[in-house]
């Protein structure tokens, strides 16, 4: 009777080599969206530039040589053609060496979270962030804190439980008020 007990509880939880085989085929399945998208981003950028090299054969022709119908594909790519976002003016910008070193007080599985919150908090000083309680009359924010993906990556890069000691970062402050954290040169 024991030996069947042991069988059912073998059967209901999977074996480390199970575990591992679907954490690898999860990895396989994030590299393949990765690329994926990576792949959608160049075809992307493969049509803007067909667009521009368009737009720029048709400037060079002189009123006479256009016809009426180039005249309506021209309209038509430059309707497709995506809103180019204008550069921000940077107002300020600041290099730091973020010390993470008090979120590792922290129990494991807030470790990383812990980390975040620290640049956050960090950041808001260091870059003079006013952070108001927002009322009815007021709407827009004053200061605004956004964190770029790759530093979001490095900080969460070996897991919830292990975020680094450090991080050096870039903090670009633009016209609006709004800070937004870089990955520092080298990093």
């Amino acid at each position: 009777m024991d030996t069947n007990k042991d069988k059912s509880l073998k059967e209901a939880k999977p074996t480390r080599e199970e575990q591992k085989k679907q954490e690898d085929e999860e990895v396989k399945e994030a590299i393949e969206e990765e690329a994926e998208e990576e792949r959608v981003e160049e075809e992307a950028e493969e049509e803007t530039q067909e667009v521009e090299e368009a737009t720029e054969e048709a400037e060079e022709k002189t009123p006479e040589e256009v016809a009426p119908e180039e005249v309506e594909e021209e309209e038509k790519l430059e309707e497709q053609k995506p809103e180019e976002i204008p550069e921000e003016e940077i107002v300020e910008e600041r290099t730091y060496t973020i010390p993470l070193g008090k979120s590792w007080i922290s129990p494991r599985k807030k470790r990383a979270p812990s980390a975040v919150r620290i640049v956050r908090s960090f950041v808001q000083k260091h870059m003079k962030i006013e952070t108001k309680a927002k009322t009815e009359e007021e709407e827009e924010e004053t200061g605004k804190l956004v964190i770029s993906e790759e530093v979001n990556r490095k900080l969460w890069s070996r897991g919830i439980e292990k975020p680094p000691r450090n991080i050096r970062v870039r903090a670009v402050k633009d016209k609006e008020g709004t800070v937004t954290l870089y990955l520092a040169e080298g990093d």
